[in-house]
């Protein structure tokens, strides 16, 4: 398993609001009278398989995944699906079946190899381990990269985002 946030776009297109997501956020903005009405947030779903998207998402639902990594090249890429700092995000299945709200707490860059087992622990997937994390994402990455034309090595930048669950259902 791999969790890229965003990644999967080279061959699937990426979320987009739809009328279930409004929906869940209007739920759960009713539950935070804190948040105004017109707070931005994005749409989208974890890794790019059916399976990956709803076990990873499970994953954030039970408490154990508390962070994700996307490859800074890809984010340059596309920035309308790029991490914000403190943004809100609607995290859905596969097919947009929205699971679960959260809120980035954090961003950070690393290259590759320098990304740590506090961080691949937080991941949540697998055994937890620094060397499951770097065993998956390297080639989950490898493919990503060369699907869309870009490089990718043990230097390549990985923004490592930590997220908050503030609602699910």
């Amino acid at each position: 398993m791999c969790s890229g946030r965003r990644s999967g776009q080279a061959r699937q297109p990426k979320v987009t609001m739809n009328q279930a997501a409004l929906e869940y956020w209007t739920a759960f903005l009713d539950t935070q009278p804190q948040i105004r009405k017109d707070t931005p947030y994005q749409v989208w779903y974890f890794g790019n398989t059916p399976e990956m998207a709803f076990e990873l998402a499970q994953l954030v639902t039970a408490g154990k995944k508390i962070a994700t990594a996307s490859l800074m090249a890809v984010n340059q890429m596309r920035p309308d699906t790029a991490p914000i700092p403190d943004g809100y995000s609607v995290v859905t299945d596969f097919h947009g079946a929205p699971m679960c709200v959260i809120q980035t707490s954090e961003i950070g860059y690393l290259p590759f190899n320098r990304v740590d087992a506090r961080f691949a622990f937080d991941e949540g997937e697998g055994d937890q381990s620094l060397e499951y994390w770097r065993s998956v994402h390297q080639r989950y990455y490898a493919q990503e990269a060369a699907e869309l034309g870009l490089d990718f090595d043990e230097q390549s930048l990985v923004c490592c985002e930590r997220f908050k669950l503030l609602y699910s259902r």
